[in-house]
């Protein structure tokens, strides 16, 4: 790491990465690599660039860009980065080193993307985020597999999954495997902003289940944002959300949405399991001056009354056109669309992460171009 001997000098970080479907995964990773110096660089693969090294990305290029953007420890998007991570590339961007993930990461040709930065010395690594991949998302909508609703109790994610995805027991990669999210108040601190309003800030309120946080959600956070001074996100519960929503949503759970919401750069505070109705109690506690929802049809409250009555009744009620219709279900659509692509896409990259795994477990190889093998991970 470089000395900061010239109080001028900031530390300049490189992260690169495909990014789709941006979840609390990446910005966790992100948050890291931020840590690690003063400026945040993120590259991100153009879709044909994805599409020849791992397969089909489920967002395009445009709305990838946009979403890495909005991630609160960013500070600059490149679009279009090389695959495989250059020297010329840190050199071009002024940046001392790249980082990473400890999740394997190769070229169509089995090349380590990152090899070229390791070997010069100017490669750091960061901790991948346990349980969460798109790829394991890509698999709850594809499969449905849920433990869900029993009684009064919140669902998680079932343990059990199709071997179509290659995510059974035949086929267990430690990087994109399916498996349960570990919360904890530290991880909600770390996404926190840790900041409250002033007294003289005009806080807006919005509330929703921002499930499978996508473009749609991000531009009308960004539409909430510019109506006030301080921003807070109100996020129902699981069951609340699967009462209005049905089927099988929510896609992420409770704790997972609100790593989500929190990672944007408009957020300033979430309400975790936030009423369903907005009350005058959570008006006054918060001091909000005026409560926006979007064009979707609102769904009335389990008692048939309208969720927005009070802030109706006090006249702070506003809809708010972002310009963008995307939806939850436009995602999941998306992807049932290209069912086998996905179904195709997922089990290669989980069989040829277990191949390698067990390979660089003994000793055979140093990811060094030596096995051919396909996946730009979690990122």
């Amino acid at each position: 790491m470089n000395n900061k001997n010239d109080q001028e000098k900031q530390i300049r970080v490189w992260c690169d990465g495909c990014y789709d479907m941006v979840h609390f995964g990446h910005a966790n990773s992100l948050r890291q690599a931020k840590a690690l110096g003063d400026v945040l660089i993120v590259g991100v693969h153009t879709d044909e660039e994805i599409a020849k090294h791992k397969g089909p990305p489920v967002f395009t290029q445009e709305e990838r860009y946009k979403m890495v953007r909005a991630i609160k420890w960013v500070d600059h998007v490149v679009e279009g980065a090389p695959y495989v991570t250059t020297l010329e590339t840190l050199d071009k961007y002024q940046c001392d080193f790249c980082v990473h993930g400890d999740d394997i990461t190769v070229t169509a040709d089995g090349i380590d993307t990152y090899h070229l930065v390791k070997e010069a010395g100017r490669y750091r690594e960061v901790m991948r985020t346990a349980g969460v991949s798109t790829t394991d998302l890509v698999g709850r909508m594809l499969l449905l597999t849920r433990e869900h609703f029993k009684g009064d109790k919140e669902y998680s994610v079932a343990l059990e999954h199709s071997s179509n995805l290659g995510t059974d027991s035949t086929a267990r990669s430690p990087y994109t495997g399916c498996s349960q999210f570990l919360p904890t108040t530290q991880k909600i601190i770390q996404f926190s902003s840790g900041l409250s309003p002033k007294p003289t800030d005009r806080v807006v309120y919005v509330a929703g289940a921002f499930d499978l946080f996508h473009v749609g959600h991000l531009d009308f956070l960004e539409e909430a944002h510019k109506q006030g001074d301080f921003l807070i996100v109100g996020l129902h519960t699981d069951l609340e959300v699967n009462r209005y929503k049905g089927s099988n949503y929510p896609i992420m759970n409770l704790h997972e949405r609100v790593l989500s919401v929190l990672a944007c750069k408009y957020v300033h505070e979430v309400v975790i399991g936030a009423p369903y109705s907005v009350t005058a109690d959570l008006m006054d506690h918060f001091r909000v001056k005026v409560v926006c929802h979007g064009l979707t049809p609102t769904v009335l409250d389990a008692d048939g009354s309208d969720p927005y009555t009070v802030p109706k009744q006090r006249g702070c009620f506003k809809v708010l056109n972002s310009g963008n219709t995307m939806t939850t279900d436009d995602i999941v659509q998306r992807i049932i669309r290209h069912r086998l692509e996905f179904e195709v896409r997922n089990s290669r990259k989980e069989q040829k992460e277990v191949a390698i795994t067990k390979a660089l477990q003994k000793g055979h190889i140093k990811l060094n171009g030596d096995c051919e093998h396909t996946t730009k991970a979690a990122s």
